[in-house]
């Protein structure tokens, strides 16, 4: 067996739920990767959600909280207030994090809090039958718009940097060596860290946005409709990728509470 899933992975769990083609896989041994380059796996908590990307963590050997729909940063800031000494990673999904998790995303990038947020977006809630989701794109037939999508999808990446958020990036589960280095930058970061992940549902979304059922297809189809992120550069109908902000000197939550709390002479027990 691969070593890195002998270190990280609870093998006696396997095989995993997600369905043949999913990109959570992925997702999956590039956050190992990053956390080993690290060399963190003792410092390490996660924390998810509700949703098929949600259960990503719970394969791991390291101490993960699996909590409810939506309330997967509302658990990490506690977390993090409690051990501001661990580096929380939060596995979220696209309805997860942007629709019922949508509150707690505004405060937690708005704060700054040290905490690196993966979402996998597969523009579709796959684990209850494919409703759409607010990544869903316009036109998209689900079974929750029958004629076709009429929202302006949600763009995480946008959201966040507009709040204030001091690492935020975009990849593909078609390019993981630069996914597993966005994780490893986010986790380093100090401060809100906010990648999401074009991520294949070849079950749901293959029926009901891609019209194309073949992951391989859908791989090569975020390959072709990408573009890399550079200041000034947009190219039409195609989705940047890369990091859009790496900024170390926006001020993190945690450092105002403990200067707070230091400033009225409390210390911390």
């Amino acid at each position: 067996m691969n070593k890195l899933y002998e270190k990280y992975i609870k093998t006696d769990s396997l095989p995993t739920l997600f369905c043949a083609g999913c990109g959570n896989g992925i997702i999956q041994v590039a956050a190992m990767n990053a956390m080993e380059e690290l060399d963190i796996k003792e410092d390490i908590a996660c924390v998810s959600g509700i949703g098929c990307s949600s259960w990503i963590p719970c394969y791991y050997d390291l101490d993960v909280m699996h909590t409810m729909h939506g309330r997967a940063l509302a658990f990490a800031e506690g977390l993090k207030l409690a051990r501001p000494d661990k580096k929380i990673l939060v596995f979220t999904g696209d309805g997860d994090c942007l629709a019922i998790g949508g509150n707690h995303l505004i405060h937690a990038a708005s704060r700054n809090i040290d905490l690196t947020v993966i979402m996998a977006n597969n523009y579709i809630y796959g684990m209850t039958g494919g409703q759409k989701s607010p990544s869903t794109p316009r036109g998209s037939v689900t079974k929750t718009s029958p004629f076709g999508s009429i929202d302006e999808p949600i763009d995480g990446c946008r959201l966040v940097l507009s709040l204030g958020a001091g690492y935020v990036a975009r990849w593909t589960t078609a390019h993981p060596v630069q996914l597993a280095a966005s994780i490893r930058e986010g986790i380093s970061h100090k401060g809100f860290s906010f990648i999401e992940v074009l991520s294949q549902c070849p079950v749901q979304a293959g029926k009901n946005v891609y019209g194309e059922k073949n992951p391989g297809a859908i791989l090569k189809r975020y390959k072709e409709n990408t573009y890399l992120y550079k200041p000034g550069n947009q190219e039409k109908g195609k989705i940047s990728i890369g990091v859009f902000r790496n900024d170390p000197e926006i001020e993190e939550y945690i450092e105002k509470v403990e200067a707070k709390l230091k400033e009225k002479g409390i210390e911390r027990g």
